[in-house]
């Protein structure tokens, strides 16, 4: 397979989609396709055509795998030097401020990095009957970029699988709301997913761009802080000629011609 074609990347209709692509591998990171990911997110919030994008990852039963530790052994023999040395975006800041919404579409397991990948994204849908989990302890690496799953799931249960290192069903994580949607197979993780990112793509983008920042600072800053930022995000929004668009239209019965401004 050529290097190029470790990540797949399509724009329809104001959808995205990214597709990891490495099955025999079981869509394990390597330097590589980081790089490849960070490039990624910097085009999906450059390119005014893009509303929405999905991520996902090509079958094999696993969604993301996590670091390739196949790679980082033989870049440790060669090079004496440890494979995070060679990754794009270590800490995921790159995807964390994407301002545009992402939408995993966990089509297989995901533990490691591919929990990471999950938990980066706004909205989730997972494949029934498979596992998520941050099983670093196991191999004796770190899962720093697990801190924001304390506001996503409950405490115990994630403290459970940093330190054990055990995955967590599927069905689990649905339950208390880390997965948005379960489906029954990995045509109707895709399918749904490209559902909600086609709700989302008809919405009025500065709406759904504002929505998302809020929700985000929020987290970091507070409730009153975040409530004021939020007012202070919304400015531009109510300003827009797509604030005055969206209730003609309504008036009218007609589709709304959002113009982003």
């Amino acid at each position: 397979m050529a290097e190029q074609d470790e990540l797949l990347y399509t724009l329809n209709d104001g959808i995205a989609l990214v597709t990891l692509n490495r099955p025999e591998r079981r869509n394990a990171l390597t330097p590589k396709l980081t790089h490849l990911l960070a490039d990624t997110w910097k085009r999906i919030d450059a390119d005014p055509e893009v509303r929405v994008a999905v991520i996902t990852g090509t079958y094999c039963g696993t969604f993301c795998a996590g670091m390739d530790l196949q790679e980082a052994a033989r870049l440790k023999k060669e090079t004496g030097k440890d494979i995070l040395e060679f990754f794009a975006d270590l800490r995921n800041d790159g995807l964390r401020v994407v301002s545009k919404p992402l939408i995993a579409a966990i089509n297989g397991h995901f533990p490691a990095g591919g929990m990471m990948l999950s938990l980066n994204c706004d909205i989730r849908v997972g494949l029934a009957g498979t596992r998520g989990g941050i099983t670093e302890v196991k191999v004796g690496r770190g899962s720093p970029w697990a801190v924001p799953l304390l506001w996503m799931m409950p405490q115990a249960l994630l403290m459970e699988t940093v330190l054990t290192g055990d995955m967590i069903p599927a069905e689990r994580l649905h339950q208390v709301g880390f997965i948005n949607y379960l489906e029954q197979t990995p045509e109707a993780v895709l399918a749904r997913a490209m559902e909600l990112a086609r709700k989302i793509a008809d919405a009025a983008p500065l709406s759904v761009m504002a929505g998302k920042k809020v929700l985000k600072d929020a987290t970091t800053l507070g409730c009153v802080p975040g409530l004021k930022a939020a007012w202070d995000h919304y400015v531009p929004v109510y300003a827009s000629e797509d604030a005055i668009e969206g209730p003609k239209a309504f008036a009218e019965k007609r589709k709304p011609q959002w113009k982003g401004r």
